[in-house]
């Protein structure tokens, strides 16, 4: 096996390291599905039913389809948050859709076993703060005491502004926000495992696995020369995801910044996709780690129309429904990056060491 079996009766006995009986049922495979907005997903589900809808699109979308409706798996599940139930669409941002769609389906079309994915997944996350990892440490007291003057400030002004008088922000609340989405997504993993069979009926009773870490983010780093770090602190958040989820050597599978389209990526975000890119390079991660590009996957129909969609409202419904920095919110280009996923990360399950 490429990853260690966590064991856990889904009703609540708790971990289990005995020796699985021979008519035991099969571990779920968990995947955690992390990072920001995109990962969120903004592909509008009115573009992927029109789409699904349109003779010129339709074969795309035809093998998540039941007849003239979404398919319904019966054997994928998602938690995402507040929301829960199995793959179909409308797992991304509020009325979207994002890579989930064609990652689940794929895994599942691989698995004999049922899937889970979890997916832990806030807006204008960095890696540099909110997703910062242990291990990585926090930044250099100067830029705490920077920070600290500058949220001292917001707050004295606020006062006085509207009368009142808030408390100053201590330096403890500073550093606290330092990989608090990191913390957050390890309880979401956690908590879906521990109460997989509650929230899952078809799962109770069930063992499973942690077999997969999807990681899809960069916007936010491209600021305050955060993207310096982004290379030492994504090897950090490797390391430290699979020490704290028990798993030496699990798979993991980076989408590299790829708004740039068809254009050559430049400045901050050329250093963060160099950086998710350079993974591949790493040693100790080859045949466990792997980094694909999103850029090449892009929805040329979409990114030439978008520089004149509000003069083609009309035409652009039918192709986006969303800016550059969400890949437009083309419903091809997230398909197309959640099956890359897919494709790396079963690469990666089938890589013998």
């Amino acid at each position: 096996m490429t990853v260690l079996s966590l064991l856990l009766l889904a009703a609540g006995a708790g971990a289990s390291h005995a020796p699985a009986r021979a008519d035991a049922p099969k571990p779920v495979k968990v995947f955690l599905l992390a990072g920001q907005s995109n990962m969120e997903g903004k592909a509008p589900n009115a573009l992927l039913d029109s789409q699904a809808a349109d003779a010129k699109t339709k074969d795309l979308f035809a093998h998540l389809r039941a007849g003239d409706k979404w398919a319904v798996r019966d054997d994928v599940f998602v938690k995402f948050l507040d929301r829960k139930g199995p793959l179909t669409v409308g797992f991304g941002s509020p009325g979207r859709t994002g890579a989930e769609l064609e990652f689940g389906t794929a895994l599942g079309n691989h698995f004999d076993e049922p899937v889970l994915l979890v997916k832990a997944a806030w807006g204008g996350h960095s890696l540099y703060k909110q997703f910062r990892p242990p291990t990585a440490g926090l930044p250099a007291d100067t830029v705490l005491e920077k920070e600290l003057k500058q949220a001292r400030d917001r707050v004295r002004q606020n006062n006085e502004k509207n009368k009142k008088t808030a408390p100053l922000p201590a330096l403890d609340e500073i550093k606290k926000g330092y990989g608090e989405s990191y913390r957050a997504m390890l309880a979401e993993v956690k908590g879906a495992t521990k109460n997989m069979g509650t929230l899952f009926p078809a799962l109770k009773g069930r063992p499973f696995e942690v077999a997969g870490f999807v990681w899809f983010q960069g916007w936010n780093d491209q600021y305050n020369g955060a993207e310096t770090e982004y290379e030492a602190n994504l090897k950090h958040l490797i390391n430290d995801v699979r020490k704290d989820l028990k798993a030496p050597k699990l798979p993991v599978v980076i989408a590299a910044m790829g708004q740039n389209g068809s254009k050559p990526a430049t400045g901050a975000m050329l250093v963060i996709q160099k950086a998710q890119l350079a993974m591949n390079e790493v040693p100790e991660y080859r045949g466990n780690v792997k980094a694909i590009r999103t850029d090449v996957l892009v929805d040329k129909a979409a990114e030439e129309l978008f520089p004149t969609w509000r003069e083609s409202k009309e035409k652009w419904d039918k192709v986006g429904g969303d800016f550059p920095y969400h890949y437009l919110g083309s419903a091809i280009w997230f398909n197309r990056i959640g099956k890359s996923m897919a494709d790396a990360m079963l690469d990666l399950h089938t890589t013998k060491p």
